[in-house]
């Protein structure tokens, strides 16, 4: 079993930057494959990035190519999303997911085993 809490997010101008957070517990994180996912209002939530379990690897969504970092400490079981020249668009609440299933990365929700709460990131235009 794997707990996950996301911090980080806030509300930031267009063109800002905010770093979150997904700090593990339970059973150390090196053993999964993470990603961070994100869900706007009224929408289904959608991949934004998955890493390896090595942290070799990484797989980004072509609309935050360029502009998000992800990012693992297994000695900190914490995984980081590092989001610059935010967009409005960018507006969600982003989760962060562990899978024991996938031994790569993975866009799919469905092999990840355990999710954050979630945290808040508001950007304005």
């Amino acid at each position: 079993q794997v707990q996950l809490v996301e911090s980080g997010g806030g509300l930031v101008q267009a063109g800002g930057s905010l770093r979150l957070s997904c700090a593990a517990s339970g059973r150390t994180v090196s053993n999964y494959a993470m990603g961070w996912f994100r869900q706007a209002p009224g929408k289904e939530r959608e991949f934004v990035v998955a890493i390896s379990r090595s942290g070799g690897s990484t797989y980004y969504a072509d609309s935050v190519k360029g502009r998000f970092t992800i990012s693992r400490d297994n000695a900190k079981n914490t995984v980081y999303l590092q989001m610059n020249s935010l967009k409005p668009e960018d507006t969600a609440v982003y989760f962060c997911a562990a899978s024991s299933k996938v031994t790569g990365y993975s866009s799919r929700t469905y092999l990840y085993d355990y999710w954050g709460q979630g945290t808040q990131v508001t950007v304005s235009s």
